[in-house]
């Protein structure tokens, strides 16, 4: 009889990360292993895409199926895996820059979509690749390269956005708190539709403004993550955005679950149905073979 031998972090150890020594992405790789391995998900059971970006790497940095996309395209190819297997666990990986600005049409229409799918984005207010330029989460007045007056628009508020357009899980976590990132990612996981986790990733390279410091400063949990109080319904999307608004009133950022909806399933109507998963029928390759014979 075969024992099943209980999976560990470590079983999703891949190539050794290089960002920079304090980055918040180290955080949301190790809470991300910590979280499969929970759960009990084997790595050839995953799939992570990512997009451009410092977060970018995360698919390189973890032992899974991974597929490293083109700049702002993790959500259309994270749900067309999704819907060409449904038996994977498909998670996709990105940044504001990445998610909220080229690929913020993707995002909007993957919130009211509701496919199965953990949309896992590392937010720190910063292009950090490109070496510090200003991103659609980035505060007003905050100077860098490519606003040095000032950033003069307005922060657009992901949390917000996927609230209003239908995302039935919704959280954000903050790099600066490690321990809580594995809970709320295995829930997010779990939950069977959409789910948006935005987690504060401090950029300690090019963001000197938005700092550990300044966040811990700032946040406050709206649910029992870190010593916080729910005193609202959290199954209530209404209410979960009156709670948004008024954390954001007191100059604070809510952190914690912020949203999980009840009783409405993924997003299942977009499945072919009757058709077998890819994996069940190796013919599919050997026809597409045959078919590129007629370019040789």
């Amino acid at each position: 009889m075969a024992v099943e031998t209980k999976l560990k972090p470590t079983d999703y150890d891949s190539h050794f990360p290089t960002w920079c020594p304090g980055c918040g992405d180290y955080a949301v790789l190790l809470g991300l292993k910590k979280a499969l391995a929970e759960l009990g998900i084997k790595p050839h059971e995953v799939v992570v895409v990512s997009g451009i970006g410092c977060s970018g790497k995360l698919s390189d940095y973890i032992k899974a199926y991974g597929f490293h996309g083109i700049h702002g395209r993790v959500l259309p190819v994270a749900q067309a895996i999704k819907l060409s297997n449904p038996k994977l666990t498909v998670i996709g990986a990105g940044g504001d820059g990445d998610g909220f600005a080229i690929g913020g049409n993707h995002f909007i229409h993957a919130c009211r979509r509701n496919i199965d799918i953990t949309y896992i984005v590392m937010d720190n207010q910063i292009y950090g690749l490109t070496k510090g330029q200003v991103s659609p989460t980035s505060l007003i007045g905050h100077t860098t390269i490519s606003t040095p007056y000032g950033v003069k628009d307005s922060p657009i508020d992901p949390i917000m956005i996927a609230l209003s357009n239908g995302a039935t899980f919704v959280a954000r976590t903050f790099s600066g708190d490690g321990a809580i990132l594995p809970k709320i990612f295995m829930e997010g996981i779990k939950h069977k539709g959409f789910s948006f986790i935005d987690d504060i990733s401090p950029c300690v390279t090019f963001n000197r403004f938005n700092t550990y410091e300044w966040y811990r400063e700032h946040i406050e949990y709206v649910d029992e993550s870190k010593g916080g109080k729910r005193d609202y319904n959290v199954h209530d999307r209404l209410e979960a955005i009156d709670k948004v608004k008024e954390v954001k009133s007191r100059g604070k950022i809510p952190v914690g679950i912020i949203f999980i909806e009840q009783g409405v399933e993924s997003g299942d109507r977009h499945y072919i149905k009757d058709i077998a998963p890819i994996d069940a029928d190796l013919t599919i390759r050997e026809d597409y073979l045959e078919f590129l014979k007629e370019f040789e």
